[in-house]
């Protein structure tokens, strides 16, 4: 069977917190840049999410577009607006970008069913 996106999540959530135990000052920095970027500018932070998200499906990372997906929904994301995204970074992407955004939506509808 096939470990939950909600898992994948906290199993994630418990190694950064060990990363972070043992890089302090780097978790600290990083935690500064995030918030930085994410309190400031024209964007909104659902706009902000949406394109790390496409970023994530593009590079490729299933652990970061889970928390994108998971940050989004409290964002106010919805559904429709979860499609446009994934079908620019499907057009982006090609064929990886396609798997990739699966992964995406999978996480989403299991999220939203919880």
């Amino acid at each position: 069977m096939t470990e939950s996106y909600a898992t994948k999540i906290t199993d994630m959530r418990h190694e950064l917190r060990a990363l972070n135990a043992l890089v302090p000052e780097a978790a600290k920095g990083f935690g500064a840049l995030s918030r930085g970027v994410k309190e400031n500018g024209p964007l909104t932070v659902k706009e902000k999410e949406f394109v790390a998200l496409g970023m994530s499906i593009i590079l490729r990372c299933e652990p970061c577009i889970n928390f994108h997906v998971e940050a989004l929904m409290k964002a106010g994301a919805t559904r429709e607006e979860l499609g446009d995204v994934l079908a620019m970074a499907i057009q982006m992407g090609g064929g990886p970008g396609l798997m990739y955004a699966g992964h995406a939506l999978a996480c989403w509808d299991e999220l939203a069913a919880a």
